[in-house]
């Protein structure tokens, strides 16, 4: 399915009367079957711009629409996988993955069938009468794609879902999320902040400005999957979008300096910050 964003801006309230811009004018458009990555400084209006296509929010100005559709609310062709996994504790695996189906009525066989499948697929198949707290962190961010398949929405939305995890363990769901997006055709939609996570896994990059979100420059990546982080040509393609970035990690370093909050070092300037 096809993503339309026109002119959108977003306000937040501060202190009570004071508003934040978190974004202005974003217009952008992702194709059916894009892998497109949000990519931007921490506070830029990535995750708010995800959050109103999810139907989670809504702009305040411009339009959202989805197959010429305007976007007006929640709905089943768009999936979320949040940076939490935010299982149900006292479910198994199955019974989690299963929990949508069974509030959508689909018969208990049916539920089996399209649970497992998916978590087949999630190389979760041993595990589904394990529970939550028997898992590890990337186990669990694989449940939760699982369970957001399962519904087979044709737009899957991606909040930073492996940022806490640790770095062997991204580097295992950044092969399978590239296995499933090649397997399943689905248009992704994927926040990040880590610029080599984004060249990685997209095929087409918006980089965001700082506060207020604007799109900066977009970036799009032709290189057949699947991908593997010592490509030459990814660290390229990170070289150039780290050159778009630069002046936009010293305006956050400097908001930061003004408030207080951290020092004006070379290690706040530097591209570490943002994975690369």
């Amino acid at each position: 399915m096809k993503v339309a964003i026109t002119k959108v801006g977003k306000d937040f309230k501060q202190n009570g009367s004071d508003k934040i811009r978190a974004l202005d004018e974003i217009t952008l458009t992702i194709q059916e079957g894009d892998f497109a990555c949000l990519l931007g400084p921490s506070g830029c209006g990535k995750s708010t711009l995800l959050n109103i296509i999810a139907g989670l929010d809504v702009p305040d100005q411009g339009t959202l629409t989805i197959d010429g559709q305007e976007i007006t609310g929640a709905g089943p062709e768009r999936g979320m996988v949040f940076q939490e996994a935010a299982l149900f504790p006292w479910l198994t695996v199955r019974q989690n993955v299963e929990f949508g189906l069974k509030m959508a009525g689909i018969g208990k066989k049916e539920r089996h069938e399209k649970a497992l499948h998916y978590l087949q697929m999630v190389h979760l198949g041993r595990f589904t009468e394990s529970y939550p707290h028997q898992l590890s962190g990337g186990m669990k961010q694989r449940v939760a794609i699982a369970r957001a398949l399962v519904m087979d929405p044709k737009i899957l939305l991606m909040d930073e879902p492996f940022a806490a995890l640790d770095a062997q363990t991204r580097s295992i769901l950044h092969t399978e999320l590239q296995e499933i997006w090649s397997k399943t055709g689905k248009t992704i939609i994927f926040v990040t902040h880590n610029v080599s996570e984004a060249v990685l896994l997209g095929n087409h990059i918006f980089v965001f400005s700082s506060r207020p979100g604007r799109i900066k420059k977009d970036f799009r990546l032709d290189f057949q999957g699947p991908r593997s982080e010592g490509d030459s040509r990814l660290l390229a393609t990170q070289k150039q979008i780290m050159k778009v970035l630069r002046e936009e990690i010293e305006k956050v370093a400097r908001e930061e300096l003004e408030q207080g909050a951290v020092p004006l070092t070379k290690t706040v300037l530097s591209s570490s910050r943002f994975g690369t």
